[in-house]
């Protein structure tokens, strides 16, 4: 039987290599939303949804959003295929468009290293974020041998901490937990998870 267009799509996408980062991702975050059956997950920039469908069975409802039109069609028809009944995709970018959705917990999974001013981007999540709602960024350390016009070259910790406390989150934590071989641009890296509450 011959292939469909999304699972050719989710291939190409789906690398072994991306779904090994993601699984390694979706381990670290797992503790982070333990004990949340009732609440609500947004995934933004979820891409195909390698991260965020993992967590699905851990929260009431989750969201997928993306500003690609194609990484959603792949992920629906994952969320299809598996039966995931607590699970949509949402089409939106929030640096162009302020959102009017609501969330517990927030996950932004190597997405901020595409998004050029880091601040307003983590403004507007923070908007998103219920009363003491919990944003999750897994992104990569400042890494000087990556140069690219379109992605920031990884994270200091403190100077993202200052970032997140002058958006107004509170109990910030950043650690790092993987480090990898051509992770990055090509490059070896080291991975950050942080966690915040508004």
């Amino acid at each position: 039987m011959e292939e469909n267009v999304f699972e050719q799509m989710a291939k190409r996408y789906d690398s072994d290599e991306r779904k090994e980062l993601a699984r390694i991702v979706a381990e670290e975050v797992k503790p982070e939303v333990q004990d949340s059956r009732s609440k609500s997950l947004i995934d933004y920039g979820s891409g195909t949804g390698l991260v965020g469908l993992a967590l699905a069975d851990l929260v009431e409802s989750i969201l997928l959003v993306d500003s690609s039109q194609q990484m959603l069609e792949v992920a629906q028809a994952k969320i299809s295929r598996g039966g995931i009944t607590n699970a949509k995709v949402l089409l939106t970018d929030f640096t162009q468009e302020s959102p009017e959705l609501q969330a517990d917990i927030v996950l932004v999974s190597l997405v901020l290293l595409h998004v050029p001013d880091t601040k307003k981007i983590l403004q507007e999540l923070y908007n998103v974020l219920t009363e003491d709602g919990k944003l999750i960024i897994i992104d990569f350390d400042k890494n000087e041998k990556v140069t690219h016009p379109k992605v920031h070259n990884g994270f200091v910790h403190e100077e993202l901490k200052q970032l997140l406390s002058e958006v107004g989150f509170k109990d910030i934590e950043i650690r790092n937990f993987y480090s990898g071989k051509n992770i990055f641009v090509n490059e070896d890296a080291t991975m950050l998870i942080s966690t915040s509450r508004k």
